[in-house]
C-alpha cells in the first residue's frame, strides 16, 4: 500500500485506541491489586472506575486539541467519507454495548453483587470503544466498503 497521510480523524482514532487500552489496563491493574487482599465482589472499585473514565475523557480531549493544533486541521472539514466511517464504526461497535446491557440485566435479575454488574457494563464500554477505533482505523487504511 502506498504511503498513507493520516488525517485528523484517523489520528484521533489511533489515540482513542491507545487511550482505551491504557485506561482499561490501569483500571484492571488497580482492581487486581486491591483484590489481592479482598474478595473480588468486596473490592472497592467505584473510585477507580470513575477516575479511570474521567482520566480517559480528559486525555482524549487534550489529545484531540493537540492533534488539531499539530495538524493545523489542514483540510479537516468533515467530509462524507468521515461521516460514513464514523457511522459504520458506531454501528459495528454497538453490539458490545447491547451484549453488556443484556448481561448486566441478567446479573441484576439474578441479584448478583453490583460489583459484577458495573464491571460487565464497563467491559462492554471498553470493548465497544476498542472495536469502534479499530473499525475506523481499518476503514481509513483500507477504504470504506459499500453497504
Amino acid at each position: 500500500m502506498a504511503d498513507h497521510d493520516m488525517g485528523y480523524e484517523e489520528k484521533v482514532a489511533w489515540g482513542g485506541l491507545i487511550v482505551s487500552i491504557v485506561h482499561f489496563a490501569v483500571y484492571v491493574g488497580v482492581l487486581l491489586t486491591r483484590a489481592a487482599t479482598t474478595p473480588m465482589p468486596e473490592t472497592p472499585y467505584v473510585d477507580a472506575m470513575l477516575w479511570s473514565i474521567g482520566a480517559a475523557i480528559v486525555v482524549m480531549i487534550l489529545l484531540s486539541i493537540i492533534v488539531a493544533v499539530t495538524t493545523r486541521r489542514d483540510g479537516h472539514e468533515t467530509d462524507i467519507r468521515d461521516k460514513q466511517i464514523k457511522a459504520r464504526a458506531e454501528f459495528t461497535s454497538r453490539g458490545f454495548l447491547i451484549a453488556a446491557a443484556l448481561a448486566a440485566l441478567i446479573l441484576a435479575m439474578l441479584e448478583l453483587d453490583p460489583f459484577w454488574i458495573a464491571n460487565v457494563l464497563y467491559l462492554g464500554f471498553f470493548l465497544s470503544a476498542m472495536l469502534e477505533a479499530v473499525t475506523k482505523i481499518a476503514q481509513y487504511r483500507g477504504g470504506v466498503p459499500a453497504w
